[in-house]
């Protein structure tokens, strides 16, 4: 379980991952854990949960956090940029040649009918990994509680990140209650701020300055970004609201994490120069944060009240998870075809659990093809 890892064997995963990670964080959280925690027990379920609360606990793309820190673990300083940099290019190479395509064409692939199959699938592959994840965090009445509340907060619409801090807050007031002792200080996690500027022109350099930006200060599911680029972009006449929309739809279709977006964003701002800076920009943050923290993990877990914290936190994650899914349920399944694809991916998971997880994404993706010519 525990040890170094290869750094060619890092690779070959984050690089597999990267390639096969679709369904949005979620969804590649759910494919680490079965790669990592299941099938190479490079981690075990506990060490993974308290990674993923604290890589909720940070702006950036969650998955592509999980896959830093999961680098670092096994590899040190540079596992953390193999797993890193693997995870994210195939989505942005995959990404970067639909926007060399809809530069030239000026359109899209027509690729509903395969999306339209894979949502339900992953929807029980999100479950799948969230049920072993919820059996290990809810230990306790009082982290049940917390994570029922969360679950209800987050179907509201709270943020996620006042979900998390307000998790783990009210677990630190409960266990110093608990034992007699004052709370001590919390010293937050430094967070990078940047303020933010009027940006006239499209140049390489303002544009990597509005992609960092939002990489240090965006929490939350990658879906979030998309209200960033509309404010940043679209409402400084940078970038027209169709290719926005066309930017979240190759997010949607493509692997990996949504975050590569951006680099078909700034291909049609700038050509191929603009999509690297932007590229660079909006995933750089994360490499950082997630430096600083990832030793930070390990002690929080050795200290009561801090464990305390981390064990919230993590219950605060799987509710969200579950919350998460429960939206995607109520998008994606719709009428009788779509249904039968989540029943069938619920039996596959959870019946056959050595079945690889890309494999019933890719089994809901042609069922989902073949069905709508019913």
């Amino acid at each position: 379980m525990e040890g170094k890892v290869d750094l060619r064997d890092i690779a070959k995963l984050f690089l597999k991952l990267g390639v096969i990670g679709f369904g949005g964080p979620a969804a590649h959280i759910a494919m680490m854990q079965e790669e990592v925690v299941t099938k190479r027990k490079w981690l075990t379920e506990q060490h993974f949960l308290d990674l993923i609360g604290a890589t909720n606990l940070i702006p950036g793309p969650n998955s592509t956090e999980m896959a830093i820190h999961i680098g670092h673990e096994k590899a040190g300083w540079k596992g953390l940029m193999v797993a890193g940099l693997c995870f994210i290019l195939p989505a942005v190479i995959i990404t970067g040649i639909f926007a060399w395509l809809y530069k030239i064409y000026g359109q899209l692939p027509e690729v509903q009918p395969f999306v339209y199959g894979i949502k339900p699938a992953i929807i029980a592959i999100i479950l799948g990994a969230a049920y072993p994840l919820a059996k290990k965090s809810f230990k306790s009445l009082e982290l049940i509680v917390i994570g029922v509340l969360v679950f209800i907060c987050s179907l509201l619409n709270f943020n996620e990140i006042y979900l998390m801090f307000g998790a783990g807050s009210i677990a630190l007031l409960l266990t110093s209650f608990k034992n007699s002792k004052n709370l001590t200080s919390f010293l937050p996690i430094p967070l990078l701020h940047i303020s933010s500027t009027t940006f006239l022109s499209a140049t390489n350099l303002n544009l990597f300055l509005i992609f960092l930006k939002i990489g240090a200060i965006l929490y939350g599911s990658g879906y979030v970004l998309f209200a960033f680029l509309e404010a940043e972009l679209v409402s400084t006449g940078i970038l027209s609201r169709q290719q926005l929309m066309d930017a979240i739809a190759v997010g949607q279709f493509t692997p990996g994490p949504v975050f590569s977006s951006v680099t078909f964003i700034g291909y049609q701002i700038n050509g191929l120069k603009g999509a690297i800076v932007s590229t660079i920009g909006i995933f750089l943050p994360s490499f950082v944060f997630v430096a600083l923290l990832n030793p930070l993990v390990k002690k929080m877990r050795n200290s009561k009240l801090f464990s305390a914290f981390l064990d919230a936190v993590n219950v605060a994650s799987v509710a969200i998870i579950v919350s998460v899914c429960f939206t995607m349920g109520k998008e994606a399944i719709i009428e009788w075809r779509t249904l039968l694809i989540a029943i069938s991916s619920i039996i596959l998971t959870f019946g056959y659990k050595k079945i690889n997880s890309a494999l019933i994404v890719l089994g809901g993706s042609l069922l989902g093809f073949f069905l709508t010519f019913i």
